[in-house]
């Protein structure tokens, strides 16, 4: 993904908690949700959110590995879910779906979930139920955990792809 990526999207503290009480308002009506799986570790912030915001008690988590930094690679399930069956009544979230191999993965163990995520990538998108923001396939989004406060360089400075 880093030689593809062209385009940074920053998310804050505020702005990503803001979606994920957006995505909470989308996610209102559909329930009532036996809990929520959490893929880790990028879903672990927005479903805690989530779960605040929709009453949600029962919280489990689901690990796939396929990033290093700004490289993807073959996913890795690190900690299967413990608790929720094919899925059904569950509601799992992520931060983001990009190629769609963590939710192709998650699909496939969990078939009857409703699966959200905060962004979605074209490549991803027709794999998850409810998002809130899509983004460009050429886009990496740099969340708040992975950024610290310096320089950015103006926009005239950079070179753009044509």
């Amino acid at each position: 993904m880093a030689d593809q990526a062209r385009r940074y999207f920053p998310v804050h503290w505020d702005q990503l908690h803001r979606d994920a009480k957006a995505l909470s308002w989308r996610l209102a009506g559909l329930g009532p949700w036996t809990g929520i799986i959490a893929v880790t570790r990028g879903g672990l912030v927005p479903a805690h959110i989530v779960a605040r915001e929709l009453d949600v008690r029962m919280i489990d988590t689901i690990g796939i590995s396929s990033y290093d930094h700004q490289d993807q690679r073959e996913p890795q399930i690190v900690k299967p879910c413990a608790a929720a069956g094919d899925g059904k009544g569950w509601l799992v979230i992520d931060d983001l779906v990009d190629t769609g191999q963590t939710g192709r993965i998650v699909r496939q163990l969990l078939p009857n979930a409703h699966f959200a995520t905060i962004y979605a990538k074209p490549l991803g998108r027709p794999l998850v139920d409810t998002f809130i923001t899509e983004v460009s396939q050429d886009t990496w989004i740099l969340f708040p955990w992975d950024m610290e406060a310096s320089y950015a360089k103006p926009i005239a400075q950079m070179s753009l792809p044509s």
